[in-house]
């Protein structure tokens, strides 16, 4: 029987209570006080062993002791409420969590951790921890010892789990041991929060680094024009992320398709129309029979972003002004128009007004994309965000090297600032991915900041020689590796891949397929 009896609050109700338990024959199963504006209301649980005494003449024998002012029962007890609040907070943390009281026996155990060590609460809460199938250190946290991120593999019916376990004593307000908690991390949902970190795959707002007036200014327009539909026309040097800003408009948005982004530059003249466009079954030789759809039909209800469109030919610039104007496109073959609800980011490095008064752009498109023009600040202009960037750099290079975090000396900062940065973000992405890789201390040495013509020099020096071929590379890979690091040095400086094929003189198809080859992708803009 539960019940909830009120006071006056006095001196003895505790001690009354039990002798008069006592007297019936009862048993106090548990018994919690709470003192409130001189009245104490005391929660009890009994068991009456006298088959005689029936529930009404236990409640007339209770009301008996002085200074009751109402008993009633409850279904109930607060401590039960508690446990159960405790327990529900348990079940909804993601990690597993093990506690045990001061004799090492179980006190708790979470949903999760209940899967990670394939066992039921009900089987283990207040067993010894020594009899249970799983291993664990938690004892050691009772002489109080702490553990951190220990690596563990438990093989287990329902398959094979690793994860991380954390464990910790748990203290009174004496210092006294009272229990230990232990948290377990899957391994995987960690590896994958990390990759998510390092690698997200939807850029947002709050990705962006730099705490200069230009950048913030920048950063501030983009958000205030995300939620809208207008046309957004991304302006900046090579480098800058003109990429990271249409993701994160998008993400900002609010609309429910895909971001679909296309290098117009990336891909050759005749490539380019059938990506954006679509094609039906036999539209041309190689084709696919069931056809395909374009990028804007990809995009559907998302976003489509078209970097380097300064690149894009005369004749599908004309195509591009008709989706923008009538809202749907029609495959190359077909005869059926598409609605298209996507909405359309350009980019470019390059000067667009200058380029309509060559006539190598068109004027009505220039007007049309050109509605909320953001112009992001070259790097150069921009020295205080430097540390920054280098800093969010390098965590993410270390998490993906797996490599303990490094910092790097006044030397090398000032180094950094004082380059003019022609690649703008991206170089520095690339000597910091190269300082990090270099670098065997935790400190990286201005020796491991490597720019341009300093990378050549130090290929010169270091870079594989003719004694090297008696270790086994043979002629056709040391060219293999020079082209590779040549190609990778050009990227970094040209603003478009189309120049850079016209500077080496070679097919804008022909470097595509180098760079293929080498894994030199199109990096973000």
């Amino acid at each position: 029987m539960k019940l909830r009896i009120l006071f006056s609050d006095r001196v003895g109700i505790v001690a009354d209570i039990a002798n008069r338990m006592a007297e019936l024959a009862a048993s106090i199963l548990s018994m919690e006080v709470d003192v409130q504006h001189r009245q104490a209301i005391v929660y009890l649980e009994v068991r009456c062993d006298d088959p005689a005494l029936s529930r009404e003449g236990l409640l007339t024998r209770l009301r008996t002791i002085p200074g009751m002012l109402e008993i009633a029962t409850i279904q109930t007890l607060p401590q039960e409420r508690r446990e159960k609040r405790f327990q529900v907070v348990l079940d909804s943390i993601s990690d597993g969590i093990l506690a045990v009281d001061e004799d090492g026996r179980v006190a708790a155990i979470n949903r999760v951790a209940q899967e990670i060590l394939d066992c039921d609460a009900s089987q283990v809460l207040g067993r010894p921890l020594g009899e249970l199938k799983f291993s664990t250190a938690l004892t050691e946290c009772l002489t109080g010892k702490t553990y951190l991120n220990r690596k563990r593999d438990l093989i287990s019916a329902r398959g094979r789990f690793q994860f991380f376990a954390t464990g910790k004593p748990i203290r009174d307000s004496r210092e006294r041991i009272v229990g230990a908690v232990e948290i377990l991390k899957d391994m995987k949902e960690v590896k994958e929060l990390a990759n998510a970190v390092v690698q997200p795959q939807q850029y947002t707002f709050g990705d962006m680094v730099g705490q200069s007036p230009a950048i913030q200014a920048a950063i501030a327009f983009a958000q205030k024009i995300a939620a809208t539909d207008a046309m957004v026309s991304i302006r900046g040097e090579s480098g800058t992320g003109k990429e990271l800003f249409a993701s994160a408009i998008h993400a900002e948005s609010g609309r429910g398709g895909q971001f679909v982004p296309l290098n117009c530059a990336a891909l050759p003249e005749q490539l380019l129309e059938s990506e954006l466009f679509g094609y039906v079954g036999g539209a041309f030789s190689g084709a696919r029979k069931e056809g395909k759809p374009g990028l804007f039909e990809v995009a559907r209800e998302g976003t489509i972003f078209l970097d380097e469109i300064a690149e894009m030919p005369l004749n599908l610039q004309a195509k591009m002004l008709r989706v923008i104007q009538e809202g749907c496109v029609r495959r190359i073959g077909g005869t059926t128009e598409v609605p298209v609800n996507a909405r359309i980011i350009t980019a470019t490095n390059k000067n667009l007004e200058r380029l309509v008064e060559q006539n190598q752009f068109r004027e009505d498109l220039y007007y049309r994309i050109n509605v909320f023009p953001i112009h992001i600040p070259p790097l150069r202009g921009r020295p205080e965000d430097i540390a920054l960037l280098v800093e969010h750099f390098l965590f993410r290079f270390n998490a993906r090297l797996g490599k303990k975090t490094q910092t790097l000396s006044a030397e090398v900062l000032a180094k950094l600032t004082r380059h003019h940065w022609p690649g703008n973000v991206r170089e520095l992405r690339n000597v910091v991915e190269r300082a990090a890789i270099l670098s065997n201390s935790e400190q990286i040495g201005v020796d491991c900041i490597l720019f341009g013509a300093e990378l050549g020099r130090a290929m010169q020096a270091g870079g594989p020689t003719l004694a090297r071929l008696g270790e086994g590379e043979t002629l056709p890979e040391l060219m293999e590796r020079y082209e590779k690091q040549l190609l990778r040095a050009a990227l970094e400086k040209c603003r478009s891949i189309r120049q850079l094929a016209r500077q080496l003189g070679v097919s804008h198809t022909t470097l595509l397929n180098k760079m293929k080859k080498h894994d030199l992708g199109l990096e973000r803009k």
